[in-house]
């Protein structure tokens, strides 16, 4: 989405429980992400209003760090304030939490705004993205199953190595088709960067997933993560993932971790607005180009 000349594009970044929503994307009759932050806005704007965002997420998946951007006229974005001194970007974030109360009722505070800014030019919440981060918490052992964490953490009935799990995950490093890992879309690439993708065990004993990659197809992550948990168990060997991904098969062996345990947490930018104008531009074209 480019912006109308005269348009003051704002971007948002979000935090939010994955467990209420039906996933990010709106969808009619469901409780989404997007549809509760449109509803908030319409409630405020009294017009519709679409925003973008940096990466969708599936049902009962979080974010720690979504961003999204949406373009409100100048005289929207200076009428935000009314009589109030402070900064439109203040009040913004302070009426859309009132909003978002009132349409999310008895979920309240699944959805939070964490900040409103005006960004550089050229700034795409999608298009300007250099990477998607997110994380996995997996507990292996019964004297880990911690109740209070169980919304957001695997408990998982067998004992997992590490380092064969770090083993298997290196050797899918790099500019490779992650066809075995992905639920293709018509019209898209199965094609990506994993930047990172890593297993450490944690001081509480947790084994936390570390995954980055400029972009991510649908189920990746999820499917990723599932596949290291046999290699982890001793199912498979460490080769075994790096064998599925040469040879574009899926199959019953394909398995989705559980998504409650899935966290966005951070997406990454450009420093400067002629880098993140000419990332926007060149993430576009890719894609022209694949849809064409």
């Amino acid at each position: 989405m480019i912006p109308e000349p005269d348009a003051v594009r704002v971007r948002l970044d979000l935090a939010y429980d994955g467990g209420p929503f039906s996933g990010w994307a709106v969808q009619p009759g469901l409780l989404t992400a997007q549809g509760a932050l449109e509803e908030a806005f319409a409630l405020i704007l009294r017009r519709p209003v679409r925003v973008v965002v940096a990466g969708r997420t599936d049902a009962g998946v979080h974010a720690r760090g979504q961003v999204v951007h949406l373009d409100l006229a100048p005289g929207e974005w200076e009428g935000l304030a009314r009589r109030s001194t402070d900064a439109p970007e203040d009040v913004l974030v302070r009426r859309l939490r009132g909003a978002l109360s009132r349409v999310l009722g008895a979920e309240t505070g699944a959805l939070e705004v964490r900040s409103a800014v005006v960004p550089p030019p050229g700034f795409d919440a999608r298009f300007s993205a250099l990477w998607r981060r997110y994380s996995y918490r997996i507990a292996d052992r019964p004297e880990h199953w911690d109740p209070v964490l169980r919304g957001i953490t695997l408990w998982h009935r067998a004992a997992l190595d590490v380092g064969r799990m770090n083993g298997a995950a290196a050797q899918l490093l790099g500019l490779q088709d992650f066809l075995a890992f992905c639920k293709p879309r018509e019209g898209s690439t199965t094609v990506r960067e994993l930047q990172e993708f890593s297993f450490e065990r944690t001081h509480d004993g947790v084994v936390l997933a570390h995954v980055r990659a400029d972009a991510f197809c649908h189920n990746m992550v999820r499917a990723l993560v599932g596949s290291a948990l046999r290699v982890g168990e001793g199912l498979e060997r460490t080769e075994w993932l790096h064998e599925r991904m040469l040879a574009r098969v899926r199959d019953a062996k394909t398995r989705l971790a559980p998504a409650h345990p899935l966290v966005l947490e951070e997406v990454g930018y450009p420093e400067t607005a002629e880098e993140m104008a000419a990332r926007a531009e060149q993430t576009r074209a890719l894609r022209d180009e694949i849809a064409g």
